[in-house]
């Protein structure tokens, strides 16, 4: 942050927010909540913009919403209750991350173009940096890391 007194300029050493911007929503499985969660994610890659001078491009922003409603798709499908979308950035990444009801961990396919469905976690895994699954006490925990850029 750059304080100004007197007309002259005093450096006060505050330019980088110290902690990640984190932003959690809960979503019951009714019908839109898909949108609903790329919505929250949208809303939140503004205000990293804005709070952390975040460089996201817009490739970068619909590939960051894909993985959100990947995740969040396969949560409302395969699990018995609500989930919840959690996000955590830095002017350099987004961690995504989806907690849901279902201790099942999910299942990566290989690879094939005539397979209908079942692509969600092969395209999470083509976008994002690093992708983890664990499982929680109340469920599991998907995540996945994307890298921003201003490409």
């Amino acid at each position: 942050m750059i304080e100004q007194v007197d007309g002259s300029v005093i450096p006060t050493g505050f330019d980088v927010p110290v902690e990640p911007l984190r932003r959690a929503a809960h979503y019951s499985g009714e019908p839109g909540c898909i949108a609903e969660a790329r919505s929250f994610a949208a809303r939140f890659v503004g205000r990293l913009r804005t709070e952390w001078c975040a460089e996201i491009g817009a490739r970068t922003e619909e590939e960051l919403l894909l993985v959100v409603s990947e995740l969040v798709t396969n949560a409302d499908r395969h699990s018995n209750g609500p989930y919840i979308l959690d996000l955590e950035g830095t002017d350099t990444r987004i961690a995504v991350s989806v907690y849901d009801s279902s201790a099942a961990l999910p299942r990566r396919y290989g690879r094939d173009p005539e397979r209908v469905g079942r692509h969600g976690l092969e395209i999470v895994h083509a976008l994002a940096a690093e992708v983890a699954v664990e499982r929680v006490p109340v469920g599991k925990r998907v995540r996945a890391v994307v890298r921003l850029g201003g490409g």
